[in-house]
């Protein structure tokens, strides 16, 4: 990992960090029409509740802490850090708020918004994982990479993308908190996913009485590809590398077979295709 990845990962604290940033030769007040959101960024639901709320705050007591920008050209500047103060401070009728200006390349752009929501718990499940998602295909990154500059396992940021497997009907409840974590986690990779999402909204099931209905099918799933475990270890591995699902399949022989690569969408494809083809 360059050195760059690792600054931003260890440092963003003070990046972040208002402590002194008004004695910072990059802070200045910006009028707020010169600055516009970055797309990239992962959160992408705001509770209107939630921005007022902020907004009345900020009408009292200001702006505590600076935005984070940088300078796109022509007097413009795009957020890295702070859309929820730019957001609340529109709706206080704040015409400039105090901004720190940063430069930092499109791809460390992404990563400090990623991290910035994490360490401030903002992002939802659903916003989190394709948050990864998106790191792990724009910026030919890997695992090892981002478990380094987010401060998550592995494992946990593998669980994460996962939830990208079930239906967006799926990924919407978990995105309103109709369903928890533990229920979109029990639900992957079972076929009739959708209904039981339903009849655990209704019945208001809790995760255990989900892991219970969806053990069965798991169960037959498991028989019906009981495979060796170091295949598995293997498989778990290739994931992990090329971030995408993988399946090794043996001949009854064992002496030759196939690999199977799980992609979600076309731009998956894709971003596979051109690694292949290198």
């Amino acid at each position: 990992m360059n050195v760059e990845h690792k600054k931003l990962g260890r440092g963003l604290g003070s990046l972040l960090s208002s402590a002194e940033s008004r004695d910072d030769k990059n802070f200045k007040f910006i009028n707020i029409s010169q600055i516009q959101a970055n797309q990239n960024q992962p959160r992408k639901n705001f509770k209107k509740e939630d921005l007022e709320e902020l907004a009345s705050s900020i009408k009292s007591q200001g702006i505590l802490q600076p935005i984070v920008v940088r300078l796109i050209g022509n007097n413009q500047y795009q957020i890295i850090a702070g859309e929820r103060r730019w957001r609340s401070a529109q709706i206080a009728g704040i015409h400039e708020i105090p901004a720190l200006i940063k430069e930092m390349e499109d791809g460390l752009v992404s990563e400090a918004a990623l991290i910035e929501n994490i360490q401030r718990e903002n992002l939802n499940p659903v916003e989190e994982a394709k948050a990864y998602e998106i790191i792990l295909k724009k910026q030919n990154s890997n695992y090892d990479k981002l478990s380094e500059i987010v401060g998550k396992s592995k494992s946990h940021i593998s669980n994460m993308i996962r939830l990208l497997e079930l239906d967006e009907e799926i990924l919407g409840y978990l995105i309103t908190g109709e369903l928890s974590m533990g229920h979109a986690r029990a639900l992957i990779g079972v076929p009739n996913a959708i209904e039981m999402a339903k009849e655990i909204i209704y019945k208001k099931l809790s995760v255990r009485q989900t892991e219970k209905n969806t053990s069965n099918f798991k169960k037959n799933k498991k028989r019906l590809s009981d495979k060796d475990p170091n295949v598995l270890d293997l498989e778990k591995e290739l994931s992990e590398k090329i971030g995408l699902k993988t399946s090794i399949h043996f001949n009854e022989q064992g002496a030759s077979g196939s690999i199977t690569l799980y992609y979600s969408d076309l731009d998956q494809l894709d971003d596979l295709m051109k690694r292949l083809k290198k």
